[in-house]
This record gives structure tokens, C-alpha cells and sequence, in this order.
């Protein structure tokens, strides 16, 4: 099923997911590289990668939400991508409350319960990046209806074609 949000030939939801998903992973690691007591001002490097992250998955929710929507309702697909969005819901909303719980400390230091809802955020996030890659790899969700090893490029540009392969 083709998504219904494309930029030259991609998915904009695709497009847009490994940029909070790098920045809550980073937040995460200094994060607790800073809680077990070293380098603190990675605290500040944590906030804004929070911030920012937090930011980029709500428009990534955007995309994410408009392909979910052409999706058949009673499907596996569409069970999995509701169960998918709810839960980066609740993820981006537990990183936003440890973003706001820090915003006057001093460094941006994590608080203890925003460092604790924040450790939460990211194994939830685990499990929802997992069923975004069942919904993208197992059920070919936004996933150009003609895909396959010799499609041509996206972008319509014949020289960077594969040379058709004989089984």
C-alpha cells in the first residue's frame, strides 16, 4: 500500500521518523551518562535533542496519521497502526513532560521523575518503532505498489536503474 503523504517518490512519514528517533536516543544516552554522575553538561545536550525530537514526531505524526487513515480498518494493518500511533502518542507526551520538568533547572538537568518517565518513553518507543517496521516490512505499508528489485528510481531517473537481472 503506497503512502498517501509522498515527497519524490518516498514517504514524508518515512522520511521524518529517524530524525526523533535519533534525537530520543541521544537525549537518553547523555541523559544517563549525566544521572550516573559524569559529564553534566550533557544535560543540556539532552534538553535540546528532547525539545527538537519532540517536535519532529508530532510532524511526523502528522504523515503517519494521514497513510494510517487509507489503511482498511479491520485489518491487521490497520490494528497494528492504531496500537503503533497511540503508543509514539504517549511517548512524545511522557518525553514533552521530561522536557517541561527540566525547563528551569538549572543546565537543563534531568529531575529524577522526568529522567524516570523519560527511560519510560524510550523502551515504549522500542516497541512502537518495532510495530512501525511490522507495518512498513511485514504488511508493506507505504510501500510503493510497485516495488521490487528492478524498479526504477523514484525520481524517474533511468541511469541509476539496475540492469534487469535473468532469474
Amino acid at each position: 500500500m503506497e503512502s498517501k503523504a509522498r515527497l519524490l517518490g518516498h514517504s514524508v512519514h518515512q522520511i521524518l521518523v529517524p530524525i526523533p528517533l535519533g534525537l530520543f536516543v541521544m537525549a537518553t544516552g547523555c541523559d544517563v551518562v549525566v544521572m550516573a554522575g559524569w559529564a553534566p553538561g550533557l544535560a543540556n545536550v539532552a534538553f535540546y535533542n528532547l525539545f527538537v525530537g519532540v517536535g519532529g514526531a508530532l510532524a511526523a505524526a502528522l504523515f503517519g496519521t494521514i497513510d494510517w487513515t487509507a489503511i482498511p480498518r479491520q485489518s491487521r494493518a490497520g490494528r497494528i497502526g492504531l496500537i503503533h500511533g497511540l503508543g509514539n502518542l504517549v511517548v512524545v507526551a511522557l518525553f514533552a513532560v521530561s522536557v517541561i520538568s527540566r525547563w528551569d533547572t538549572p543546565g537543563h538537568a534531568p529531575t529524577t521523575i522526568g529522567f524516570v518517565l523519560e527511560v519510560l518513553a524510550f523502551v515504549l518507543l522500542l516497541l512502537t518503532s518495532w510495530l512501525g517496521g511490522e507495518l512498513v516490512v511485514r504488511l508493506g505499508v507505504g510501500v510503493d505498489d510497485h516495488a521490487n528489485v528492478n524498479a526504477p528510481s523514484s525520481l524517474g531517473l533511468r541511469r541509476f536503474a539496475s540492469k534487469k537481472i535473468d532469474p
